[in-house]
């Protein structure tokens, strides 16, 4: 019986042993995994800080060996960025390339010593950028970023966003949706829709018809109603029929759609009929038409009206 109650005794006070080491062990643990925590959270805030004041207030010289390791990597596909000075020259196109800048991070998140940042790029394209002269374009641009801290320090960070969509709000490159705008355009004036033909069109439209054309008498025409009252009521008081044929459309750069096609009308004063070679040149920005040229063969339209 003693045996029985000496390992019984024996049992308990392992038990009791394993269990406070257990009890020690898990509270170490907790006390890291708060530490870790707060290492985090104060490095999320400092880092949001930091890109904040940067960008939105200019502070460039916050790029320093005091924020960044000295080798701090901008991971690039093309090739690395590598070094304070070489980062600091990097972001500072954005700065002297944009005015009117609001950065907008709107989600920051980690783990250990990596972060993900969710932002918004917005500006005014008023200066060289990269080596592209401004263009007075707006940009609008979200975009993800994944960050490698070391200690309070920016180790690393690359980029990922939609490049074409940035060009093409610079007008480095043009929207893939321009063709179709002008496509719809033409086929909206075919079936007489005109206040779709006008609705493509942005508000401050500048309009030019061919020099020599009768209709170039209100060049330019500025605005959607001035195109309604100075050119399209016109065409239509003065003409039985008028028509565009053979379109063909060509995509440009700089969001410019060039349109050949011809002119196939007869006229109502006289009955005269024409065919004649015309070239019109789209310029769209935002989805909106923002100025159109017309090239035609005057000559013709010319001799059609004295007959």
């Amino acid at each position: 019986m003693k045996t029985n109650a000496y390992f019984s005794a024996f049992l308990i006070c392992l038990l009791t042993m394993a269990l406070y080491g257990c009890d020690k062990q898990a509270k170490q643990e907790l006390a890291q995994l708060k530490n870790d925590n707060q290492n985090l959270q104060s490095n999320l805030t400092s880092y949001e800080n930091l890109w904040d004041d940067i960008v939105n207030k200019g502070q460039i010289d916050l790029i320093n060996s005091a924020n960044f390791t000295d080798d701090i990597t901008q991971v690039s596909s093309s090739e690395n960025i590598v070094g304070i000075e070489n980062f600091k020259a990097y972001y500072k196109n954005f700065l002297t390339g944009f005015s009117d800048i609001s950065f907008t991070v709107k989600d920051v998140f980690g783990q250990g010593d990596k972060i993900v940042k969710h932002w918004n790029f917005k500006g005014t394209h008023t200066g060289n950028f990269f080596g592209i002269p401004a263009t007075g374009n707006t940009v609008d641009i979200d975009g993800v970023t994944l960050v490698k801290m070391e200690g309070n320090k920016i180790a690393q960070e690359q980029d990922f966003m939609d490049n074409m969509l940035f060009m093409q709000q610079l007008g480095v490159l043009s929207s893939p949706d321009n063709v179709a705008i002008i496509d719809n355009l033409y086929k909206n004036f075919a079936k007489g829709d005109i206040p779709a033909v006008l609705a493509a069109m942005d508000a401050d439209v500048v309009w030019n018809e061919a020099e020599g054309n009768t209709y170039a008498d209100g060049n330019p025409y500025k605005g959607p109603d001035a195109v309604l009252q100075g050119v399209f009521a016109r065409i239509g008081a003065d003409h039985e029929y008028f028509h565009l044929v053979d379109i063909q459309l060509h995509d440009m750069s700089n969001n410019q759609v060039l349109s050949t096609l011809r002119y196939q009308g007869k006229r109502k004063d006289n009955g005269a009929m024409f065919d004649a070679q015309v070239a019109h040149l789209w310029t769209l920005k935002d989805g909106k038409i923002i100025a159109f040229q017309q090239y035609v063969d005057t000559k013709q339209l010319a001799e059609a009206e004295r007959k």
